[in-house]
């Protein structure tokens, strides 16, 4: 038969269109004020936090819709933003500084939906409103950074391999020079650095009995440094802008050494640049067990020494600090010999020496690391702004020393995976790994976002309006159909982007509203294509097969150029740009989906199989 479908195909088509039905409902039932409060230090429970919080608002009178625990975080629903307000330093002030307290605006989706992951799509910067921050990486600043340490590890792997030089120094541009009297030693330490500095490439030279190396780390190196560079800020500065609340930032590369920060929702920029400029880092001290922690606890400290709680129990910590995170050039988690979850950590920053030495004369012992975060506020003080630093300490990881450490050495027994990837993220993230500059800064308020959202879906359905009006009048019952399947694939548009967690900006809207006005091109050209062959005289059920498969080749092949400069735009764009190209690409793809097959399935359904027709109601 020319024109039917089997059932299985039928029965996937309307399973598609209700998935998508599915997922693009989330986004009808618009977002609630709330408050949204993150555990930061794991002292306490989410149910013993909950409790404190439902007691302070009771006590204060206000109202709240719904309270709950999402990932050990808890987020309150409120009916409007003045009692979110209030409801939220009311909460920072009862809670102190073990949590981050911010606002947020909540997705308003039913249990139902969320059960199966069906959420909303995110609104971008010119949407909601916000600030953006472009940032410039010193990426050459880690380079020099690198490039010292080596010129140490390199002469600590020479005195272990007893080779004797004469000279070892980093040069102006960059390498590492070294010079020696006799080809033993020369030959030696080219084959040290061949086995155990396999990111450098080393050059051979002889001068009057002189021999030397120059090493220089490898192009391929220098590009890894500076992608992780980049990478390593990214990571810290996701970590900061959770101190903003804000959940739906967009930390981004920009070229090889920018960073965007999008921070949707927040107008306060002097706040915003405080929490990206605060400074963290990471202090490695030795365990005081000598002494009793919980007889510390009651105020008789030990000298020396200096109280911590680490997973609710107090802990001795000796105040000298034997390596500090600024020694830390690179750590992974990943398993040790026996299976175990680790963390491999490279230092190069400096101190490995008295890192070495201490931990040679305490194995067995314990090691504690101390994350260290100073963060500085703006109060009022006497009527006139007054910045405040404050410092906060808590120990992240306590481990015991197996051996002395070298400059490469594990962390091992820790007891899951997921442990070892935040404490390796610690590592890396916990002080921006190279100075950062803001070269540019934007700020868009609330009701020009509220604006290019209404213009954004004013626009969508004017043209969807337009079209539905032109192909009804034009093209008749067949008209219709094109029109019903423009509805399916704006539909599906929107539960891809759904799906894909894509947050949609201006230009994503502009990005829509051109998939619109192509997704009835496909259309266009298979209705004109059976008209043609109506007007040849050949018969009706010819006439519709032949119209579909006659123009898919045409339709497959302007898409298909139109879908390669999307994926070019997707490739070299920034944001918003990167936002323009995902929603055409989607939009050209479920376009051939409705266009085709779905409009094809209804042509069946109407007029095709045993129907003996004379004429088809396509408006000639």
């Amino acid at each position: 038969m020319l024109n039917h479908y089997p059932l299985w195909k039928n029965l996937l088509l309307v399973g598609i269109l209700l998935l998508g039905l599915i997922y693009a409902a989330p986004n009808l039932y618009g977002e609630t004020p709330a408050v949204q409060i993150s555990l930061n230090h794991h002292i306490h429970t989410a149910e013993q936090t909950t409790q404190t919080i439902q007691s302070t608002l009771q006590h204060a009178g206000l109202a709240y819709k719904s309270i709950e625990t999402v990932n050990r975080d808890i987020l309150i629903r409120f009916r409007d933003t003045d009692t979110q307000l209030k409801a939220k330093d009311l909460i920072k002030q009862a809670l102190g500084d073990n949590y981050t307290v911010a606002l947020n605006l909540a997705p308003a989706t039913p249990h139902w939906l969320t059960v199966i992951n069906a959420a909303p799509m995110r609104l971008g910067l010119d949407l909601r409103g916000g600030v953006n921050f472009l940032l410039t990486v010193d990426a050459d600043s880690v380079i020099n950074q690198r490039l010292e340490g080596e010129v140490r590890n390199v002469g600590v792997a020479f005195r272990d391999a007893k080779v004797r030089y004469m000279d070892l120094n980093r040069t102006k541009d960059n390498a590492i020079f070294m010079q020696f009297r006799d080809t033993e030693n020369f030959n030696k330490a080219y084959k040290v650095l061949s086995e155990q500095f396999n990111q450098l490439l080393v050059k051979k030279t002889e001068k009057l009995q002189i021999f030397e190396l120059t090493a220089t780390f490898s192009p391929a190196t220098l590009d890894d440094i500076r992608q992780y560079t980049v990478e390593q800020t990214m990571t810290t500065l996701r970590n900061r802008v959770n101190e903003l609340g804000v959940a739906e930032a967009v930390v981004q590369q920009q070229g090889m050494d920018r960073i965007s920060v999008e921070l949707p929702g927040i107008q306060d920029t002097a706040r915003a640049k405080e929490i990206l400029g605060g400074t963290a880092t990471l202090e490695f001290r030795m365990v005081d067990q000598e002494h009793d922690p919980r007889a510390a606890s009651t105020g008789f400290v030990p000298p020396g020494s200096q109280l911590y709680l680490y997973e609710d129990r107090p802990v001795l910590l000796k105040n000298q600090i034997i390596l500090s995170g600024n020694s830390i050039t690179d750590a992974a988690s990943g398993f040790g010999e026996d299976g175990m979850p680790s963390v491999n950590i490279r230092l190069g920053g400096g101190g490995e020496s008295l890192f070495h030495r201490v931990t040679g004369e305490n194995i067995g012992k314990l090691m504690a690391i101390v994350f260290v975060e100073t963060k500085t506020n703006t109060q009022n003080v006497n009527g006139r702004p007054q910045k405040i630093t404050k410092k906060s300490n808590r120990i992240i990881s306590i481990a015991t020393i197996q051996s002395a450490l070298p400059n490469h050495f594990q962390i091992t027994h820790m007891s899951d995976p997921e442990e070892a990837k935040t404490l390796s993220l610690l590592l890396r993230a916990g002080a921006l790994p190279a100075p950062i500059e803001i070269i540019e800064e934007r700020t868009i308020g609330p009701q020009l976002g509220v604006e290019n959202i209404h213009k954004g879906i004013l626009s969508v359905e004017v043209g969807l309006i337009l079209i539905v009006i032109f192909m009804a009048l034009y093209y008749r019952v067949f008209g219709l159909i094109a029109d019903l399947a423009l509805i399916f694939n704006l539909m599906l548009l929107i539960a891809l982007l759904s799906i894909l967690g894509a947050t949609l900006t201006l230009p994503g809207i502009a990005g829509i509203v051109l998939t619109v006005g192509m997704a009835v091109d496909a259309n266009v050209l298979i209705f004109e294509r059976i008209r043609e062959e109506l007007r040849n005289q050949s018969p009706v059920q010819s006439c519709i097969h032949t119209g579909y498969e006659r123009a898919f080749a045409t339709i497959l092949d302007a898409n298909i150029t139109t879908l390669i400069v999307a994926l070019v735009l997707f490739s070299i764009g920034t944001g918003p740009v990167k936002g323009f190209a995902i929603t055409l690409s989607l939009g050209l793809i479920t376009s051939m989906l409705t266009g085709i097959i779905f409009t094809r399935a209804i042509v069946n359904a109407l007029f095709g199989k045993h129907r003996a027709l004379k004429r088809l109601p396509i408006g000639i």
